[in-house]
């Protein structure tokens, strides 16, 4: 089966693994832009560019699909599925419709629950139990499409994203190739979407990450780990920003006053919260490293019984 695969980020660079690996005849990546990054601004390639030139695969990377050029570019290759998973882009219903199979994506939820940009970070910051990959035949519309495949994980008690981005990458490279044999035999049964059971988890802003520890512990410690690592929840402390990673509900009651730091030793820092007290592991202050918070603690031993605060 010929394939073009379309994707960008880490997250994606399993799936295109789990072609090459497998023995299917990738016969092209479209990727998004390489983009400035650091203080220097240099220019770097996407990780599934990395991924397709170290297998000698061409890159293609158009600012938008909508022009002809590309499209042509697409007959020209001629493939028989193109495979979607984190690109990033819109498809056009003519290349929708232009590969014999048709276009499959790669989707890190359990559809319909979850569709849009950001469903890894929403399973965490809504205390979900469960998560996983939807393989589905893409349609007009946001995640909308058929659902022909799916694997389910439970989450762990204290998951951040970036350990279940992690473990979802894999599961979704897995469910793909169980996906692709399916069409291959004829075997895949589609699935519609429950309509009434739709959620959607849109962009994030920073004003989603901002802490706010008036909630309760376990809403306070969700959003922390809901943003842990990237691009990680944020509040002050005095003027200054910071960034609070590794969360954990110590209490759902107990005393202090909201963002009030408790305690601090090789366990973690304490922090009050509106109901109940959290443990985070790390922090990182505006311009600063990210560090332990027992290292920070070392280094500021007046800490105890001042208050994180949330911008205002």
């Amino acid at each position: 089966m010929r394939i073009v695969f379309m994707g960008t980020p880490e997250f994606a660079v399993a799936s295109l693994k789990g072609l090459i690996d497998n023995g299917h005849e990738v016969c092209a990546v479209f990727t998004r832009r390489d983009a400035p990054k650091n203080r220097g601004m240099k220019l770097f390639p996407p990780p599934v560019k990395v991924c397709a030139t170290e297998n000698n695969i061409p890159v293609y990377q158009p600012v938008s699909l909508k022009n002809e050029k590309w499209k042509r570019i697409l007959r020209e290759i001629s493939p028989d599925i193109i495979v979607v998973a984190a690109y990033g882009k819109i498809l056009p219903t003519d290349i929708l419709n232009m590969p014999k199979y048709g276009c499959i994506n790669v989707h890190a939820s359990l559809l319909p629950k979850y569709r849009g940009a950001s469903p890894i970070n929403a399973a965490v910051l809504n205390g979900e139990k469960t998560s996983g990959i939807t393989i589905i035949q893409m349609a007009e519309g946001i995640d909308t499409g058929d659902m022909l495949h799916k694997i389910s994980t439970d989450l762990a008690e204290s998951e951040t994203y970036g350990q279940l981005h992690d473990r979802l990458a894999a599961i979704g490279g897995e469910a793909l190739l169980q996906a692709i044999a399916k069409i291959e035999a004829g075997e895949v049964c589609p699935e519609k979407q429950d309509e009434s059971m739709v959620t959607y988890a849109s962009m994030i802003h920073t004003e989603d990450t901002n802490i706010d520890f008036t909630q309760d512990s376990a809403t306070v410690s969700q959003l922390i780990r809901a943003y842990d690592p990237q691009p990680g929840a944020f509040c002050y402390l005095g003027e200054t920003k910071a960034k609070l990673f590794a969360a954990s509900v110590l209490t759902t009651d107990g005393e202090g006053n909201p963002g009030e730091i408790l305690e601090c030793n090789k366990k973690g820092m304490t922090i009050a919260c509106g109901r109940g007290k959290i443990l985070i592991g790390e922090l990182q202050l505006a311009g600063g490293k990210k560090m332990p918070a027992q290292a920070f603690y070392a280094g500021h031993r007046d800490i105890i019984g001042k208050v994180f605060t949330k911008q205002v």
